[in-house]
């Protein structure tokens, strides 16, 4: 039996109102859903995306099957997944209208950026489940994800995502207490209290709040009071089904000098990684950002700086706020010449491309005078050792790259000795003139 799309919305309306969930809930998750046909007692229901189908049929859709028996028509759910624009559209609408709520309530010890919030994120493929996961936890702390872990690299929205997690979950409860810090602010606040015998208050400030989120964890590496009590701190929370968020640079299984017992915790709840944005997506940031400072940028060098400054979202920014300032200083009209000349210094660098293991291995095989075979062969001796060691260390250090993809790359199975060449490589740099030398050379070309 097949019903009109009027029809369909009415029973599909009449199931949420009677499933008792939280109006923020019904707002962020269920109105962007479109019913698409009953066939049989069955109401399919179409998502916007996979992310959205897995949350609704985790949280709400056990109460939403109930609500539908309570009726005539319609016995059970089915959620299926496809792309809604509409739909997205009104969970961004509802979004920004919650956040504007909370912008002049910022709880005291979150310093949270104004501008840092969802409304402002710009969504690509490059961090899509980190930034549905953020929501997801942002909505209901301490249910979805327990902890939330998001890693990668320097100035791709980690932070971003953070507080923009606490600017929405301060704006839908006024009693919620949440604070943002660095590990490195963590660790001198540890130090702090220690020295002047104020632990109590050090505990208190941090175990009794809803939300909890610290940024840049890999900094308690190789700290070991510090990493018991974040250990302990993390239990309590946890324990409290109070919410907790980590970023870091690198994935749980990849933090050197932390505790195992820690690694375990971060992987709880749900990893999550942030890649370089792509083309499609710097281009959106470009956009918005122009747009936020209500200027008219040409298209033509939206796209060049998109196309030439890949590495990092900070960057782009940045470059966009010089072409900004040198036109306004200037009086010069903005175009891809002037544009060049204002960027020189920054454009000299990214023109070459981004650096990938292949260009890696090129350029560390001609400088040691051999083929880039060589480096991924099985062979051993002293120059091609050396010469691999040191293109696995400019790997870790120029690419986002895990030390699985790495290894591969080099017909390691095992990643461990990504990790050896990294430890070993940083050791010869500090201790010997000539491999620091050949590194900077090879980092220079590069």
């Amino acid at each position: 039996m097949q019903k009109d799309t009027k029809n369909l919305k009415e029973l599909w309306d009449e199931i949420v109102g009677g499933a008792d969930l939280p109006e923020g809930a019904v707002s962020l998750w269920l109105t962007t859903c479109m019913p698409v046909a009953l066939e049989e007692d069955e109401l399919v229901v179409d998502t916007t995306n996979p992310f959205t189908q897995e949350y609704i049929t985790k949280n709400f859709l056990e109460a939403l099957n109930r609500s539908a028996r309570n009726g005539d028509n319609v016995k059970r759910i089915r959620l299926k997944a496809s792309v809604h624009p509409e739909g997205e559209d009104k969970r961004k609408e509802w979004v920004a209208r919650a956040e504007e709520a909370s912008r002049s309530r910022n709880e005291p010890g979150c310093n949270l950026n104004p501008h840092y919030t969802f409304s402002t994120f710009v969504v690509g493929k490059s961090n899509r489940l980190a930034h549905a996961a953020s929501l997801a936890v942002a909505e209901m702390p301490g249910k979805a994800y327990n902890p939330l872990f998001i890693w990668g690299g320097v100035g791709l929205g980690k932070t971003h995502l953070m507080h923009a997690i606490c600017h929405y979950a301060l704006s839908r409860s006024q009693g919620l207490r949440a604070l943002y810090l660095s590990a490195e602010k963590f660790l001198n606040e540890f130090v702090q209290a220690i020295g002047s015998s104020k632990m109590s208050q050090f505990k208190d400030r941090y175990r009794n709040v809803d939300i909890l989120l610290i940024d840049d964890i890999q900094f308690l590496g190789n700290k070991g009071q510090s990493q018991e009590e974040f250990f302990h701190t993390f239990n309590t929370l946890h324990e409290g089904n109070k919410q907790v968020v980590i970023c870091s640079d690198r994935q749980p299984s990849e933090l050197q000098n932390i505790e195992d017992r820690l690694i375990s915790r971060f992987a709880w709840g749900l990893v999550t990684d942030i890649q370089p944005p792509d083309l499609e997506t710097r281009i959106a940031i470009l956009q918005k950002k122009a747009t936020f400072r209500e200027y008219d940028m040409p298209d033509e060098v939206i796209h060049f700086l998109a196309q030439h400054i890949p590495s990092n979202i900070r960057e782009l920014e940045g470059a966009l706020n010089r072409v900004i300032a040198c036109a306004e200083l200037s009086g010069e009209p903005i175009t891809i010449d002037q544009t060049s000349v204002w960027l020189k210094d920054i454009l000299r660098m990214d023109l070459k491309g981004p650096v990938t293991i292949e260009s890696i291995q090129a350029v560390v095989a001609e400088s040691f005078g051999m083929s880039p075979d060589d480096l991924a062969s099985s062979k051993r001796t002293a120059d091609i050792a050396l010469a691999r060691q040191i293109a696995m260390y400019l790997c870790r250090e120029l690419t986002e790259l895990s030390l699985q993809k790495i290894g591969h790359a080099f017909r390691k199975k095992d990643h461990t000795t990504v990790i050896h060449a990294q430890r070993k490589i940083g050791q010869l740099i500090k201790g010997d003139p000539d491999v620091k030398r050949t590194v900077d050379n090879i980092r220079n070309k590069l």
